[in-house]
């Protein structure tokens, strides 16, 4: 059994992706080639913003919308504790200050009362100045965004949406992305998008925005004159065979692969509900279940749980083992724990059980039954 299938659904896909590579190779356009632009065009019309620019991984799409911005030393980056560390790292990359925000352990996503206490924390020491909220659509569910966003206004902040696990929920009728002052995803193997290799993007709204970034991710060339740098960027391209990879998994995400991951998502949950904290999708919201988490009681029940399975051959992931203030990179922060009691559940209960769009009733019957079985031992 796969954590994730990329296997079936490359067998699933093969025709077009074949195609899609073998194009590619055969007119040797191989950076920024037109299957780039063409991506770029069907993801801004897919998520439903003005503008698409494409670059090499969703951490340089973080950093990239930050020096968009001219975030750097004084100001203020807020982001969730419980979380990959790019979306913290890419605030330290521009030299901004990263607050950590404590987590809702049913959703996993940043909480709105938490973060609102943790700018008028910051406001009130008067030593960094609140410039950015980045929230995260973490396992693939929207952050609160209307919240989010009116905290944000209230302070006079930015909003950017990591939705490098996102991509594919919904609020509503809004698709991820779509929310924020700008929008980041990942083209990550494992994410509900994914490519075969790395690759990233940013949505926004504005045509000096797109130009700009397109600048910064091409080391700040200028417009008329590619030799003549007009300001720092960085080297960050979606190179085109990611691109032709990316387009016939775009149509297979929103055609049949966003159902299957919820219905297969419900089967977890109506087998497993009573037996462990299955997550919780708020009223609507869709989930593009980039992974499906549960917890357990403590830690010491995760953990053989975790090794019933795995001996089973079932695969299992912890993420994520410790929250951004428990990185070494911020030690000399000195965070205390006290701020961040959802991260510290969380890291201590969670599980992420196998999930794609190609599951079957059997495997998810086979997890499931272990999962109980596991659970009764431990």
């Amino acid at each position: 059994m796969q954590f994730h299938d990329l296997a079936a659904q490359y067998q699933a896909l093969k025709a077009e992706i074949d195609s899609g590579m073998a194009e590619v190779l055969a007119k040797g356009q191989f950076i920024l080639g037109p299957q780039v632009a063409e991506l770029e065009e069907k993801l801004a019309q897919d998520v439903g913003r003005k503008y698409c620019v494409s670059c090499a991984n969703g951490t340089d799409a973080l950093v990239l919308t930050l020096m968009l911005w001219g975030v750097g030393p004084g100001d203020a980056v807020f982001v969730p504790d419980f979380t990959y560390f790019a979306t913290a790292g890419c605030a330290s990359t521009v030299g901004a200050e990263v607050i950590p925000v404590d987590i809702r352990t049913d959703t996993f996503n940043i909480c709105p009362d938490a973060l609102e206490a943790m700018i008028e924390q910051v406001e009130k020491e008067g030593k960094y100045r609140p410039r950015v909220v980045i929230p995260v659509d973490l396992f693939g569910q929207p952050a609160e965004y209307e919240r989010i966003e009116a905290i944000a206004k209230k302070h006079g902040m930015l909003v950017l949406e990591d939705g490098a696990q996102g991509y594919g929920g919904q609020i509503g009728t809004k698709n991820a992305c779509a929310f924020g002052d700008a929008a980041t995803t990942s083209f990550f193997p494992a994410k509900p998008l994914g490519c075969y290799g790395d690759g990233g993007a940013i949505f926004v709204d504005h045509a000096d925005e797109d130009a700009l970034l397109r600048s910064l991710r091409a080391n700040g060339r200028g417009v008329e004159d590619k030799y003549d740098n007009q300001r720092i960027g960085m080297n960050s391209r979606l190179d085109t065979l990611q691109a032709a990879i990316l387009l016939p998994k775009l149509r297979a995400l929103r055609e049949y692969e966003i159902a299957a991951l919820n219905a297969s998502a419900d089967k977890y949950t109506q087998a497993l509900s009573g037996v462990v904290q299955t997550p919780t999708v708020l009223s609507g919201y869709v989930s593009s279940w980039a992974q499906y988490s549960v917890l357990l009681e403590d830690r010491q029940q995760r953990d053989r749980v975790q090794q019933e399975l795995k001996a089973q051959g079932i695969p299992t992931m912890v993420y994520y083992p410790r929250g951004i203030h428990q990185q070494t990179a911020y030690a000399h922060r000195h965070f205390p724990d006290e701020w961040y009691q959802g991260t510290l559940a969380a890291c201590s209960r969670v599980l992420a059980l196998p999930m794609h769009p190609y599951l079957t009733d059997e495997d998810i019957s086979r997890v499931s039954e272990a999962l109980k079985q596991a659970v009764q031992k431990a």
